[in-house]
């Protein structure tokens, strides 16, 4: 049996991955912003399923939320970093504020729980974090800019992190998913306002975004089933594209980056001139 802290719970990805980890029979400690939504989660398993109130951006939430996993569990096996959400529209047209909520959110909310929970699980010489990175956090694009940038920053930190603490019998899991029949692209997504010199190429992007809602390919119980055996192979690799979007996106853009990659002239290394040389 796992001892899980799995942030995000309310809904969509999270909800599935500590719904598919409960019924395996694991120990959880499920956290979302309002704890009253975690009731039905919890109550399959009240003896080992656990809610607490958690924001991720408040100072002091993740220690005091690692401290009640260990309270209760004794350890703490996963850590499964799903808390997040989608902050969409033109760079220009992020204010200050919409720009540093989403970043603190889905990137420093993510890297203090992390920060948190490593002297347990290095004192106990193993465990695995899960970051819930996304496809976007590999393929950047237009009108994402905020949350591609929170996620791609994850996405490399995580990946500096891994072979941070490696030695320490600690692994990291790197999720990066496609489109998933969940709230996040729903009521979990923020779109900034439109100004009218993006209105032309923001809008028509909205009402895409807004009529695949619901009809993505995607199956959230097959992610956490995903995510459940990927946690449980020692040999998992560090990264872990979910749904078939996301591997033939990632695939195809990695090969184009690639082909688009021109070797620099042999004259790039040579030595620049020193002060004075001239």
């Amino acid at each position: 049996m796992k001892a899980w802290l799995i942030t995000g719970c309310s809904s969509g990805l999270g909800r599935a991955l500590a719904s598919a980890a409960i019924a395996r029979g694991d120990a959880v400690l499920a956290t979302a912003r309002d704890v009253g939504s975690l009731e039905t989660l919890t109550s399959r398993a009240p003896e080992r399923a656990f809610a607490h109130q958690l924001d991720v951006t408040s100072p002091g939430a993740a220690r005091l939320a690692v401290d009640e996993a260990l309270a209760r569990f004794g350890r703490v096996d996963v850590l499964a970093n799903y808390a997040g959400y989608g902050l969409l529209g033109a760079l220009e047209d992020l204010d200050e504020h919409e720009l540093r909520e989403q970043f603190e959110t889905n990137l420093f909310g993510a890297l203090a729980l992390t920060r948190a929970v490593l002297p347990s699980m290095r004192a106990a010489g193993t465990g695995c974090i899960v970051q819930m990175s996304s496809l976007v956090g590999v393929i950047p694009g237009p009108g994402g800019s905020a949350y591609v940038g929170s996620k791609a920053a994850l996405d490399a930190m995580s990946e500096s992190l891994a072979g941070e603490v490696a030695p320490f019998g600690i692994r990291v899991l790197i999720v990066e998913p496609g489109g998933f029949r969940t709230d996040a692209s729903g009521r979990s997504m923020r779109w900034a306002a439109t100004s009218p010199a993006y209105r032309a190429f923001i809008e028509p992007a909205r009402a895409a975004f807004a009529a695949r809602h619901g009809h993505q390919e995607g199956d959230p119980d097959r992610a956490a089933a995903a995510v459940l055996a990927a946690v449980d192979d020692p040999g998992a690799p560090l990264r872990l594209p979910l749904g078939a979007d996301a591997y033939a996106h990632i695939d195809a853009y990695l090969r184009r980056r690639l082909r688009d990659h021109v070797e620099p002239p042999d004259t790039a290394f040579v030595d620049p001139p020193h002060p004075g040389d001239q």
